[in-house]
């Protein structure tokens, strides 16, 4: 926290940490990835129970309602006792949109199915020659009476093998470029003429995808908005997606991977890597308090134009600093992947540090966000979103 807690938040830290030790299983402690939703979804279940599965969901649409300052709170008790990833295409993303966005018929179907888990999501926006320039896709969706029929492929997609419903962005009418013609789709994934392919990564994981689709026939009442008016819905997603991509929770987990290889390397009383250590403390609690400002801003409607491409910057810039520094204190044991199987730990050497690496693409890359402050506060001609 960057300041001191008051009695209520030192309470509310007290209760969490004490039922986070009592129901996170130990084999799902530290864990060095990203550990596959069947594996998960046993304490993304128990969080549900509790009441604590979506902090930053208003209490009206079934989430905690937490202040700021409780989220972070969650956030940093969940990196100190290694709490594992859990699905959140759906709490993060489309969940929030959809309270803002979608139909009442929308909202009833799929936000109690997010909360629980039953709805798993996966998001459907990069292609071939389309990432960061989303404004480019192709994938087509042709209107055929009360269908919306989509041809295609998608790639990139997190957990897309094992999600079962998609968001997905579609090209309505032929020929338009850019902006123009993208309509924003919901897709049950098991729908008729769907494909998935997994994409190992670097890391030796395998939680991307590719996804096509052929003649895969779609509801129109599973469009959200309207047909060919789908980029400011997709852009509203996107600074959602950018403020949770920028949560401190990344760099508090790294900063527990640097505090643990130092200790494994008897560094923890070393002058200089003190100092070092300090130095990525001081950045964690930057990016803390930047969090509270954009989100303040974002709740109130004051947001500045660009704010959580900055906080997307910074978060995953800092998060990969702080890697970068466990990997210099693991010195040789860089090279082995494998994390060793300490006594209250496992310690990894370099699995977070490839992870880590695709940070700063998704979500938009950061090139493209700095693009985006260019524009939006700079004022630089030539310079677009």
């Amino acid at each position: 926290m960057i300041r001191p807690e008051t009695a209520q938040e030192t309470a509310f830290r007290a209760e969490v940490r004490s039922w986070f030790e009592a129901n996170l299983q130990q084999h799902l402690r530290n864990l060095t990835f990203r550990p596959a939703p069947k594996e998960s979804m046993a304490w993304y279940g128990a969080l549900y129970e509790n009441g604590w599965i979506a902090p930053h969901w208003p209490k009206s649409f079934g989430g905690m309602g937490a202040s700021a300052e409780e989220q972070v709170i969650l956030f940093e008790e969940s990196a100190r006792i290694g709490a594992p990833d859990i699905p959140t295409q759906g709490l993060n993303h489309i969940g929030p949109l959809l309270m803002k966005l979608g139909t009442p018929r929308q909202q009833a179907f799929h936000l109690p199915r997010i909360l629980s888990g039953e709805g798993v999501w996966c998001q459907g926006y990069s292609e071939p020659g389309s990432g960061s320039d989303l404004a480019s896709v192709q994938t087509r969706g042709e209107v055929r009476g009360g269908e919306i029929v989509i041809n295609g492929q998608k790639i990139w997609t997190t957990w897309g093998h094992h999600a079962n419903w998609m968001y997905a962005l579609v090209r309505a009418i032929p020929g338009e470029k850019k902006k123009n013609g993208i309509t924003f789709v919901l897709l049950d994934m098991n729908t008729k003429g769907i494909t998935r392919r997994p994409i190992r990564t670097i890391a030796g994981d395998d939680e991307f995808c590719e996804v096509f689709f052929d003649d895969v026939a779609v509801p129109l009442s599973n469009v959200v908005g309207e047909v060919d008016q789908g980029w400011r819905v997709a852009t509203s997603l996107l600074d959602e997606e950018r403020i949770r991509i920028g949560t401190p929770l990344l760099p508090l987990r790294a900063l527990a991977r640097l505090r643990a290889v130092m200790k494994h390397n008897g560094l923890s009383n070393d002058r200089e890597w003190q100092r070092r250590l300090a130095r990525s403390e001081i950045a964690v609690e930057t990016v803390t308090a930047a969090y509270f400002q954009c989100l303040e801003r974002f709740e109130t409607g004051n947001a500045a134009g660009g704010e959580s491409s900055y906080l997307k910057i910074l978060a995953t810039e800092v998060t990969q600093d702080i890697v970068d520094l466990v990997q210099e204190a693991a010195g040789p044991l860089r090279a082995v992947k494998v994390p060793s199987a300490g006594s209250d730990a496992r310690v990894d050497f370099s699995e977070m540090y490839l992870q880590s690496r695709r940070l700063s693409i998704y979500g938009g890359s950061n090139e493209i966000q700095r693009s985006i402050l260019a524009a939006q506060v700079l004022g630089l001609q030539g310079a677009r979103r």
